[in-house]
């Protein structure tokens, strides 16, 4: 065979071989495994025949189950979104009002028990959410805040249908873009919202994870966000958060670990920026992609309730 056509058929089988790994990644990373399944660890220790799986077949990813329950009592609520949809209602009395609490990514609603207890302690009702997915929710899909979006809507539907005139949207990471995108699409009017580390845009966010892994970018980044976005349903390249901003009316406040590796502060800067309306900006040094209350209780806890008598 001749050096050149060798060389193409090289290129060609390469090329497939990117897309077929590529989309077992996608699917790994955005469908949850059986929650028996231990969850895939570090690739130092794995025989070659494992690190071999795990290139080619990604990462096992069990499915998010709830660890424990609230220790107040709390009112157990299944909603029909575009997937059925858990939450504990936990009331406060002489509310203020109801912050409903949307998890991250692998996370679910138990969770958010420790910001609840916060929100509660300000004298707001919680409504905790296990997305699609998560905990008793249904289902074992998860597209990163792109349809979670419209359970972020059902749930403001399902409070104001209560009677509550006051609601208020928090979300981390991926709950975060969630709620960006629900503010942005649906049109929906919280009295405030409070999002902590969404990231800029899909294709950031995938690209941020191969530089943790020091693996380059390109293009396997592309093929990831590509596939994912085919394998759920959606055009993953146009999940951007950085725009979605561009909608939000409502009073903002953004928090973000000022050493987080998934998400930029130029991310968290663009979106800022293009927030409408009351907005502010807290940060927290030492963070990074976490749960903020680990490190900073006193100060989250401050910024949030200072933001709240400020803007609602």
């Amino acid at each position: 065979m001749p050096a050149k056509k060798l060389f193409r058929y090289s290129l060609w089988i390469f090329f497939i071989l990117m897309n077929v790994v590529a989309y077992f990644h996608a699917y790994k990373f955005t469908h949850f495994a059986n929650p028996e399944i231990t969850k895939t660890s570090s690739p130092a220790p794995l025989s070659l025949f494992d690190k071999a799986s795990l290139l080619f077949f990604g990462v096992n990813n069990p499915r998010p189950e709830n660890k424990i329950l609230p220790s107040r009592s709390f009112e157990k609520i299944e909603l029909e979104s575009n997937k059925k949809i858990a939450c504990w209602l936990i009331k406060s009395e002489n509310s203020k009002g109801t912050v409903a609490l949307f998890h991250g990514f692998s996370g679910e609603k138990s969770s958010m028990l420790d910001k609840s207890e916060a929100f509660l302690a300000m004298g707001y009702n919680t409504l905790l959410v296990d997305f699609m997915g998560s905990g008793e929710s249904e289902g074992n899909q998860t597209t990163i805040g792109f349809f979670e979006s419209k359970q972020v809507k059902t749930c403001f539907d399902y409070l104001s249908k209560q009677g509550e005139k006051n609601i208020i949207l928090f979300g981390t990471s991926m709950g975060a873009v969630a709620i960006l995108k629900a503010v942005s699409d649906y049109n929906i009017s919280p009295a405030a919202i409070i999002v902590e580390c969404p990231f800029g845009s899909m294709y950031k966010t995938v690209c941020a994870r191969f530089r943790i892994m020091q693996v380059p970018t390109f293009p396997m980044a592309g093929l990831l966000v590509f596939w994912g976005g085919i394998q759920n349903g959606f055009w993953a390249f146009a999940h951007n958060p950085e725009n979605y901003a561009k909608q939000v009316n409502c009073p903002t406040l953004l928090l973000y670990g000022e050493k987080d590796q998934k998400v930029s502060r130029e991310e968290i800067d663009t979106i800022f920026s293009n927030l409408k309306g009351i907005k502010a900006l807290e940060t927290y040094p030492e963070a990074a992609h976490e749960n903020y209350l680990i490190k900073y209780q006193n100060k989250w806890q401050i910024d949030v309730a200072k933001f709240l008598a400020d803007s609602i």
